[in-house]
């Protein structure tokens, strides 16, 4: 069912519906959420983001066809459109806006104050200004942040390190454009420094500056990569996976779908589960709850991936006491 407020944005639109339970049905007009995305949309984006959010809200008890609309919108690359479309939501009186980005949440809040935001996947969501404090978020926003603890960058360097335990030169590929990335950043060099390697720090902020980095790191003599997790290096994940075989650079990543899409090895939150638990604030504030009062989450449960096909390519024999911590092993 397309919503009758369905807005083609940037060429994609895509909705469903669920029911809310009767008791909880307001007198007016029915709730509608919509997720607003930017950037390109790459084949996994469905499976890894909009089919679990949708089926988290299916199992809560929500059905398709009744009381509640959910939309999807996207705006591509045309990221000067989301002002625009925020702003026409507000207009159209949407009841709840979810979110997988920092640019998006942020200018969600410039665009009300008042209509919630769910937000899922964003990197330290207090250095990037979204809310006033984990515990007590005070504003229209809240959700799930990607990483629990900076520190998380070190523990991902500590791992690929183990694949060149040798190694004095080690890299970390991440966009400072991303809001609260340097703090994870600054955590993975105070680790390479606690080992006596040194981290060389690679800005990128497009494609063409993701090959780029990789010629740099050959260069440089780099012996592995931190590939830091955001929504940008996720959406460049095979192009990532690709040039780090190409360069034979052992890289590993922030979570499990670069490692799928051709990746060595990640460490990190499951992102699939962030999207589920978006579902949840949706359900706790369509039943009454303020935004300002819901502790922003954060993940406790990271998972290790080793990807052996990979490993093979870059013709690395994966030490037997890294596969024994592994959560999962591809071959």
């Amino acid at each position: 069912m397309v919503s009758r407020r369905a807005v083609v944005v940037g060429g994609v639109t895509n909705a469903i519906v669920a029911t809310r339970p009767a008791w909880a049905q307001p007198s007016r007009r029915i709730p509608w959420i919509v997720f607003q995305g930017i950037g390109p949309l790459i084949p996994g984006d469905k499976e890894t983001v909009f089919d679990p959010f949708r089926d988290r809200l299916r199992a809560l008890g929500y059905v398709e066809g009744r009381t509640i609309e959910f939309e999807f919108r996207h705006v591509g690359s045309h990221v000067e459109q989301l002002p625009a479309s925020l702003e026409q939501l507000v207009r159209q009186k949407v009841d709840v806006i979810v979110c997988g980005q920092a640019q998006v949440a942020l200018a969600a809040k410039r665009a009300t104050q008042t209509i919630p935001i769910v937000f899922a996947t964003i990197i330290d969501p207090v250095g990037a200004g979204i809310v006033k404090s984990l515990s007590k978020p005070g504003g229209n926003a809240t959700g799930i942040s990607w990483d629990a603890d900076p520190k998380i960058a070190g523990k991902q360097l500590e791992l690929v390190r183990g694949l060149v335990p040798g190694s004095r030169v080690l890299a970390i590929v991440w966009n400072p454009e991303i809001k609260g990335s340097a703090i994870f950043v600054r955590a993975a060099e105070d680790a390479a420094h606690a080992s006596g390697a040194t981290l060389q720090s690679f800005e990128v902020r497009t494609a063409a500056e993701i090959e780029r980095a990789f010629i740099d790191m050959g260069k440089a003599g780099v012996a592995a990569v931190v590939v830091l997790g955001s929504d940008f290096t996720w959406v460049h994940r095979e192009q990532l996976a690709t040039l780090a075989a190409a360069h034979r650079v052992p890289a590993i990543y922030g979570n499990r779908d670069s490692v799928t899409a051709g990746g060595l090895m990640s460490y990190g939150a499951n992102l699939a589960d962030q999207f589920r638990r978006a579902a949840d604030y949706v359900d706790k504030i369509l039943k009454g709850a303020n935004p300002a009062d819901l502790p922003v989450e954060q993940p406790t449960r990271f998972e290790f991936v080793v990807n052996l096909k990979a490993a093979s390519t870059l013709g690395i024999a994966v030490p037997q006491a890294l596969l024994l911590r592994a959560d999962e092993v591809l071959r």
